[in-house]
């Protein structure tokens, strides 16, 4: 069986964002890392690998130049091979646009199992799994907090509000995992080292065959129209104890409504 798993290149939470002019996020001016959410998605890949239901995991992701950072990340954690789709065409593109990029280079690498993560940590709009899904007409399993693969199928345990269930999807078929799904290893640097020399493969849009006025922000079914900085955090009201702090406490939250 073969795993391929979507990664996705973020800014650090803790950096300054940027945008351009045409207020897309500016993701060559700030720092990066592969996305942590994605990272759950990497360890379920390796431990199917290490369990011997996987023969080979590849790693995909879209982004600008420096996105090469999360799959050298993804590659140290394990796995074999890597393929990075980058175009200057592809500035702006929205989830649409990146679902039907994805899903062209996944048909190129042919995958029985896709592993993706419940969301990216800077759009956070955990849309894309079930768009990918839905172009290449595979069953979607999102949400995922226990997944095996046996006899042709993938069997995922998810929980919700009411209970835990068990869901049973035919292979190929791909799945998005959550941060109850298992802790992420750290790259050793035996690892690390190793990653260095595993193959990451550049594919542009003429490659994968999608004209570029399909992407970018011509062709996106979405816009955006304004970005603005969030407002400073206002002081906090502070509630020194002279005898009659938990009153005064329980007048503070019932006047803001939060009793």
């Amino acid at each position: 069986m073969k795993i391929a798993v979507l990664i996705k290149y973020v800014p650090e939470a803790t950096a300054s964002w940027r945008f351009a002019d045409d207020r897309a996020l500016d993701r060559d001016g700030v720092e990066g890392r592969l996305s942590e959410l994605d990272e759950y998605a990497v360890e379920q890949a390796i431990r199917l690998a290490e369990a011997g239901a996987a023969t080979e995991i590849s790693y995909l992701t879209m982004g600008p130049p420096r996105a090469v950072d999360a799959l050298r990340k993804a590659l140290a954690m394990g796995g074999d091979r890597a393929v990075h789709v980058v175009d200057d065409a592809l500035h702006g593109t929205d989830a649409a646009g990146t679902a039907a990029v994805l899903a062209a280079a996944l048909r190129r690498i042919e995958a029985d199992l896709i592993i993706c993560g419940m969301a990216s940590t800077d759009a956070e709009m955990s849309v894309l799994p079930v768009m990918v899904a839905e172009r290449l007409q595979l069953p979607a399993v999102v949400n995922a907090a226990v997944l095996k693969v046996a006899d042709g199928s993938l069997t995922v345990e998810r929980d919700t509000e009411d209970a835990t269930e068990e869901v049973v999807a035919p292979l190929p078929a791909l799945v998005s995992v959550t941060d109850r799904s298992g802790e992420a290893r750290y790259p050793s640097f035996k690892g690390i080292v190793a990653a260095k020399r595993k193959p990451v493969t550049t594919w542009s849009l003429a490659d994968l065959e999608i004209p570029a006025d399909r992407v970018g922000a011509g062709g996106a079914a979405t816009e955006v129209l304004a970005v603005r900085p969030s407002p400073p955090r206002e002081a906090g009201t502070v509630i020194t104890d002279e005898g009659d702090a938990a009153a005064r406490l329980a007048d503070f939250l019932a006047a803001n409504k939060l009793l």
